[in-house]
């Protein structure tokens, strides 16, 4: 009697919960793939936000929720979605979102809310949102999605808020407030007034994208 061979199917390997690609989707966005200085996306509000670093801060956590939890929400749901659809349903899910954190902020912080009102609202219209939903929630599962919004959300946090330091210290010469050159004894500090308007936000962004091209050799294609 002839032994019949079976083939068994190799037990599938779980990936680890921080492997070294998943790893890779929080990382990418914080700087070779930044979604501000290597895709050139949310500007508006790395210009119009970043005069003092209290609302920038503001902002960057309401940019990192939206991103993440509507990653979360459109991967849940992208086999149940029709293709024609998409956009309506991926701009509902953001809209929903940032009306929550505009409610909030109206109700706990509403000197926030009075300020930061109008930028808000248009997180909707967030290229860096929206381009996250297309190009990985769409095609990824739920925990890669988290990932890649908590990425791309601190990645676009860590640049304004940056651009809003430079810009605070030396047009007011405070940080969150606080009036530096005053605690240090120069008093006499005198305000730079192309710190405050957006002109200064363009120097001081295009000097963090010089720096930041210039250390990983970034060469436009």
């Amino acid at each position: 009697m002839s032994e019949t061979a079976t083939l068994v199917a190799p037990p599938k390997v779980r990936e680890a919960l921080l492997s070294r690609r998943r790893r890779g989707i929080v990382k990418d966005p914080l700087n070779e793939d930044n979604p501000i200085t290597v895709q050139v996306l949310g500007i508006c509000s790395a210009l119009a936000v970043t005069v003092k670093l209290e609302p920038t801060l503001v902002m960057g956590i309401a940019v990192i929720f939206v991103i993440v939890f509507s990653n979360l929400i459109i991967s849940l749901v992208r086999n149940l979605v029709p293709t024609r659809v998409r956009i309506i349903v991926q701009l509902s899910v953001i809209a929903t979102l940032v009306t929550l954190v505009s409610e909030v902020l109206k109700a706990y912080y509403y000197d926030m809310y009075k300020v930061l009102g109008a930028f808000v609202g248009l997180i909707i219209t967030n290229c860096i949102v929206m381009g996250r939903l297309e190009a990985f929630a769409l095609a990824n599962r739920p925990y890669e999605s988290i990932l890649d919004g908590v990425g791309s959300g601190l990645g676009y946090a860590w640049v304004i808020l940056l651009v809003a330091f430079f810009r605070e210290l030396l047009g007011s010469g405070s940080v969150f407030g606080w009036k530096v050159f005053h605690a240090a004894g120069w008093e006499s500090f005198p305000a730079n007034g192309l710190m405050v308007d957006s002109i200064g936000a363009f120097l001081v962004l295009g000097f963090i994208i010089w720096v930041q091209r210039a250390q990983n050799g970034y060469v436009e294609n």
